[in-house]
């Protein structure tokens, strides 16, 4: 039991590396990747624009819908064998960045790089298929601050890489650290992969048929795409905010930063000891805080008027976060099928990524309609809404302080 144990958090520490280099690397060349698109020819400011949105789109379309495919195969095959892919893939392709002059060529290694996407949504599925169900939630909690923490630092290193060297040089680095995590997956990481008796192909009805409470599965799954949208929603406009509320003076660009990376701060400190609250107390109960902390938090957002006001509300979201992904997973670890959790963690990875696609599209819609302040109060509306749906559709919810602890 011990060497069991050993394994397990031998396979956390690895894959907290693993994801937070990922995430680091997916997140890095965010800041300048439109400047980068508007060295690839003599751009008018329309067609800068469309090619800056396509070239970010492309990638979280892509994901969307492979996801499913390659957590399928997961199953059939192991998470290790998927996170070897994912590693390798993104090594070669972010690299290869580095060399284009073509704008269509680096919009088709964006293309690429959404297939060999999957190392996060893999490396939970691992975890939870790997650790004792009793230290589940503590496990992925600690594992959501290794992508949380690599997406707040990304865009700070890869700015400040791209500033010292270059942006090409940038791409080149953030491949090499790919292939870094490549190598200690495939050297570290162990999984007991046992192929299930009857394939997939092969198991009676459809995905869904094969769950004990489908409804649960599809709320959740349905809540990470409002969730992520949520987030999502706020990022094009919270540095236009910022300067509005800090009346066009000052260093606007430096506070915007901050302001951007607070709730990834707490969400890093939130996370661990959430999952383990959760280990003891129930999921139920931090879904349910997460939820009612989220809503109460985004409304004010909508009628500050100071900047420091703004910058506690964002550091609380952060803590929203640390509640809500990680207990996501968690129940959806808890309510499913081992042979099946390759699967779903890809198909909550591409939910997410419909919720960073439709957040970016309905956050600028909504703040040409309604202001800055109106993309909080959608985001909390959305947010309540979904909370209502999730009292609905698990009753569990209704009465978490009931439970047993």
């Amino acid at each position: 039991m011990k060497g069991a144990l050993e394994g397990w958090r031998r396979n956390l520490a690895v894959l907290w590396l693993g994801t937070f280099i990922a995430g680091m690397g997916f997140s890095e060349v965010m800041p300048f990747l439109s400047l980068y698109v508007g060295q690839m020819g003599n751009f008018t400011k329309g067609q800068l624009t469309m090619y800056s949105g396509l070239t970010y789109a492309v990638t979280f379309f892509v994901i969307a819908i492979v996801s499913p495919l390659w957590g399928k195969l997961a199953d059939r095959r192991g998470r290790k064998l998927m996170l070897l892919r994912s590693s390798l893939g993104m090594a070669i392709v972010i690299g290869l960045m580095g060399f284009v002059h073509n704008v269509w060529i680096l919009i088709l290694l964006r293309f690429l790089q959404g297939l060999c996407a999957g190392y996060i949504p893999n490396a939970s599925a691992l975890i939870a298929t790997e650790t004792p169900k009793e230290n589940s939630g503590t496990a992925i909690g600690i594992l959501t601050t290794g992508y949380v923490s690599g997406n707040l630092i990304g865009p700070i290193l890869g700015g400040v890489l791209a500033q010292v060297f270059s942006i090409r040089l940038t791409f080149i680095i953030t491949g090499i650290l790919l292939l870094i995590v490549f190598v200690l997956s495939l050297t570290l990481v162990h999984e007991n992969y046992h192929p299930s008796a009857a394939p997939v192909d092969q198991q009676s009805g459809n995905l869904l048929s094969q769950f004990k409470n489908p409804t649960l599965i599809i709320t959740l799954l349905v809540s990470t795409m409002i969730i992520q949208m949520g987030n999502n929603s706020i990022t094009p406009i919270i540095s236009l905010y910022v300067k509005e509320l800090m009346h066009n003076v000052g260093p606007i660009t430096v506070v915007a930063g901050i302001i951007a990376a607070l709730p990834g701060i707490s969400t890093l400190l939130s996370a661990p000891r959430l999952g383990q609250l959760g280990d003891t107390r129930g999921t139920d109960r931090i879904l349910v805080f997460g939820f009612v902390f989220a809503i109460l938090m985004y409304f004010p957002q909508g009628f500050v008027s100071s900047i420091w006001t703004l910058g506690l509300l964002r550091f609380m979201i952060g803590i929203s976060d640390g509640a809500l992904f990680p207990t996501v997973q968690t129940l959806l670890s808890k309510n499913t099928p081992q042979h099946l959790t390759g699967t779903i963690f890809s198909w909550n990875q591409s939910f997410q990524a419909l919720g960073s696609m439709l957040g970016s599209l309905l956050g600028g819609v909504v703040s040409n309609w309604f202001d800055y302040n109106g993309v909080f109060i959608f985001t909390a509306l959305s947010l309540l809404l979904n909370f209502i749906v999730v009292l609905i559709f698990i009753p569990s919810m209704r009465h978490p302080f009931a439970k047993k602890a």
